[in-house]
């Protein structure tokens, strides 16, 4: 089963990569509100139970994929 975890930045936190990413786009005549830079990390498990891999997914992102303090964390999976 493919799952996705979507990990961002916090609202609270600087987006440095985001605000680049924007200004550059900005200069370049394009118009926008804002941007944010995260990252989507796909895992294929091979638990056949969405909930218990749901579940694996995000102790694993937990443990390893992002930092709670200064991210967020998202699952998903798609058909």
């Amino acid at each position: 089963m493919k799952l996705y975890a979507k990990v961002m930045p916090r609202k609270e936190v600087l987006d440095t990569q985001g605000r680049a990413v924007e200004n550059v786009l900005k200069l370049s005549g394009f118009e926008l509100k804002s941007c944010r830079v995260g990252k989507l990390i796909e895992v294929d498990l091979s638990e056949t139970n969405r909930e218990a891999a749901e579940e694996k997914l995000r102790k694993m992102s937990e443990y390893v994929l992002f930092n709670p303090l200064i991210e967020t964390l998202e699952i998903e999976s798609l058909p």
